[in-house]
């Protein structure tokens, strides 16, 4: 007799953790990458890379005012892991945060954004998990490596939308890459039955094939990928052939990157704030 009244009087009640009834901006992905080809149409070009800020509101803030302050970055890539559990406030949280900054954002899919009905959330407010898009001559590949969450059910990564997508790639005239992923080959997240035929058709990427080409001066020579998920820095050469991978700490360890790619490389930067 009582349970009714007693239910209905929640006004907050959230009743399925991973509902999808979404309020705000959606469709992220496709209206931010637009608003980075209308801002950037010559080399140089400067982007942020930031990863796993879940459950770190006030970190990513901070990264953000510093990010912004430098007044030298035209966009922001965001790892992955923007959630704990893959619920559909966290999701938001994040978005929220992200559309403050006043920069365009770009966000990959990460494990924990799996969880549950994460993936259909991120869809939803974002886009595709496979995705890439051309800037100044510069492409930018971004992929869904979290193959542990969907127990090999899938083809993740998607090698299929790899090979077309380098072809498509070469066709658009880009020079550089660069491949955006949660987690990298060898990881536990990764399909590893697939680590090295993945690598090797990352090298049929426009640019991906020079790693090994090292200047005096500090730079590097053309495509290059970033990660996150391990919640600690590093830089690897992955695979018989050696591509660079860039590996972020987590944002609760105050942590970021900073790419400038220029016509003739790039440069890097890990900034600890």
């Amino acid at each position: 007799m009582f349970l009714a009244p007693m239910l209905t009087s929640c006004d907050n009640f959230e009743y399925h953790p991973y509902s999808a009834d979404i309020d705000g901006p959606v469709g992220l992905t496709d209206r931010n990458i637009t608003e980075i080809k209308h801002k950037i149409t010559s080399l140089p070009l400067t982007f942020a890379f930031i990863t796993d800020t879940q459950g770190s509101d006030a970190d990513l803030k901070d990264a953000l005012k510093v990010i912004k302050a430098r007044g030298d970055i035209d966009f922001i890539v965001h790892g992955g892991d923007q959630t704990d559990f893959g619920l559909t406030r966290e999701f938001l949280w994040c978005r929220d945060i992200m559309e403050k900054c006043g920069l365009p954002y770009i966000i990959v899919i990460g494990n924990h954004d799996c969880l549950g009905n994460g993936e259909e959330i991120y869809k939803y407010v974002y886009g595709v998990t496979n995705y890439s898009f051309d800037v100044a001559g510069v492409h930018f590949v971004c992929l869904n490596t979290n193959a542990l969450e969907y127990d090999y059910s899938e083809p993740v990564p998607d090698l299929g939308f790899i090979t077309a997508d380098a072809v498509a790639a070469k066709e658009a005239g880009a020079t550089q890459t660069v491949v955006v992923m949660h987690s990298h080959p060898y990881d536990e997240q990764f399909n590893n039955n697939v680590a090295e035929p993945f690598l090797y058709y990352l090298r049929s990427y426009p640019g991906m094939g020079d790693n090994d080409e090292r200047r005096e001066d500090g730079t590097f020579c053309r495509g290059f990928c970033v990660n996150g998920h391990n919640h600690s820095f590093d830089v690897s050469e992955i695979g018989s052939r050696g591509i660079l991978f860039y590996q972020c700490a987590n944002i609760a360890k105050r942590q970021f990157f900073v790419f400038t790619v220029t016509s003739e490389g790039y440069e890097m930067e890990k900034i600890d704030f």
